[in-house]
């Protein structure tokens, strides 16, 4: 009986190919890894531009379309991994005291919650933890939202496909070392964006994307190496000191000719500073662990494939847990037919009589548990009267959505200024971009966003065009009393 209860019957077969995929967009890339004798190889791999969206438009039709490309390019392995485009992560951060594993996990609940303004519960969160002085962590969260990865894990069945993880590109190309001289600034230039990821104390410190920093003009692909370097440094400061002392060097990744307009625009402005720029074409000969062909293309989607094959573990994982086997029967059995009825009846009868019995097993071993535990009760009591310490970490001030209104009521109800992004670092310094009709309007702007209460430091950054003209100013907010949104 013991024999039976021991079987593990979740686990899974150790896959020996993979398909890896990478989604950017509309652009869908794939290679398919196989594994022999200790070395990788690639067997098939393309490139497709897909017509419909995989967020919007029926899964079933979405699904067609990628098995079309994959019959196409003569792929037939049904499991795949997916690196998920960095634009749909949402992240926030927090310190970790030193604590038992249990109650930190019970306080960076609490934080996950203060960090986003969304119910956690709506999305597929995880995290990094990067160490820092005095065995505490900085820790980054990161999530996406479930109403994006359950229309993708439709779109995958509806391909015939079965995903077995859901993770980043850019940590696959760049994944945390686990020593202290693993900090690295890494780039990765997309379809329309560039991916920004620093890794340094065995973890993950930020994750950032500037959607149109890359933009098509006619066949050409213009990069704007100078604001990527600009938000990089931005970016890099935001750090706690520690973490920012251990960056030391930046990769890129992308196409060739963009990655070396946007290395050296890096160059210029970071080896000044002591860092080491590099160009990433090729991987290092035992990145993975183990044997790849030397012209391996450098992409998220082998990456992604080499580290699953190579058994190597993953930084973000965003697939949902599989069902166990008592859900996965439930739902099965739960159509309300008669014939299942009976059937389900008839278990419920063997499942009480057998829950009856293991719940007076179960006592019997409970009351030795707690005869030998009963010391420790009192430590854990003390314990969680530490814990409540951190209660006024709760902000019920609605900081963030204060400084929205305030800025809101600045702008002009004719909308002849509007705004495009609105960026809040530290709950204080604001950036805003946008479009004003002319000059006059957004000095209009301006000079009510100064006389506003706790507005301080209204300083424009950057003006372009004359009508109309594109914007972006940054400010300070300080203490805002009353105005709740």
């Amino acid at each position: 009986m013991n024999n039976i209860l021991k079987i593990n019957f979740g686990k899974r077969k150790r896959l020996t190919s993979l398909l890896g995929l990478s989604l950017d967009g509309g652009k869908l890339e794939g290679v398919v890894l196989r594994r022999t004798n200790g070395s990788l190889h690639v067997h098939e791999s393309f490139s497709a531009t897909l017509s419909l969206d995989p967020l919007t438009a029926a899964p079933e039709l979405v699904g067609r379309e990628i098995r079309n490309h994959l019959e196409a390019a003569g792929v037939r392995e049904r499991h795949c991994v997916v690196c998920l485009p960095l634009k749909w992560v949402l992240t926030a951060t927090t310190e970790l005291p030193p604590l038992p594993e249990a109650d930190a996990a019970s306080l960076l609940q609490i934080e996950a919650e203060k960090g986003f303004h969304s119910d956690i519960t709506s999305l597929q969160l995880t995290d990094s933890r990067c160490s820092l002085a005095g065995d505490k962590k900085y820790v980054l969260f990161a999530g996406i939202p479930k109403g994006q990865i359950e229309p993708l894990i439709q779109v995958l069945t509806a391909a015939k496909l079965k995903p077995v993880s859901f993770s980043l590109g850019l940590t696959a190309l760049q994944s945390p070392g686990s020593g202290k001289d693993d900090g690295t600034l890494a780039l990765m230039i997309g379809e329309t964006g560039v991916g920004l990821q620093i890794t340094c104390n065995g973890g993950v410190a930020a994750l950032r994307t500037f959607e149109g920093a890359v933009a098509s003009e006619g066949s050409r692909r213009v990069l704007q190496a100078g604001a990527v370097a600009r938000e990089a440094r931005i970016t890099l400061g935001q750090l706690p000191a520690e973490l920012r002392a251990a960056v030391h060097r930046i990769r890129v990744y992308g196409p060739a000719d963009l990655a070396r307009q946007l290395a050296d625009e890096m160059e210029l402005g970071f080896e000044p500073m002591g860092f080491r720029v590099e160009e990433v074409a090729r991987y290092q000969p035992n990145e993975f662990g183990v044997e790849i062909p030397q012209d391996a293309p450098v992409s998220a989607a082998f990456s992604l494939a080499a580290r699953s094959l190579a058994d190597l573990p993953r930084t973000f994982e965003f697939l949902p847990p599989r069902p166990t086997v008592i859900e996965q029967f439930v739902a099965k059995y739960s159509s309300g037919k008669m014939q299942t009825a009976s059937l389900v009846a008839a278990a419920i009868v063997i499942i009480v009589g057998g829950l009856f019995l293991i719940q007076e097993i179960e006592l019997i071993s409970l009351r030795s548990q707690w005869r030998g535990m009963s010391a420790k009760v009192a430590d854990l009591q003390a314990l969680q009267a530490k814990i409540q310490r951190y209660q006024p970490w709760y902000d019920t001030s609605y900081r963030a959505l204060t400084i929205l209104r305030q800025l809101s009521l600045a702008f002009p109800e004719d909308g002849v200024v509007t705004a495009k992004s609105i960026e809040i670092r530290n709950g204080s310094t604001v950036t805003c971009s946008g479009t004003a009709s002319d000059n006059g309007a957004l000095l209009r702007t301006l000079s009510q966003l100064r006389a506003t209460a706790g507005v301080s430091s209204v300083t424009v950054e950057q003006i372009r065009g004359t009508s109309p003209m594109q914007f972006t100013f940054d400010f300070q907010m300080g203490n805002v009393t009353g105005g709740q949104p």
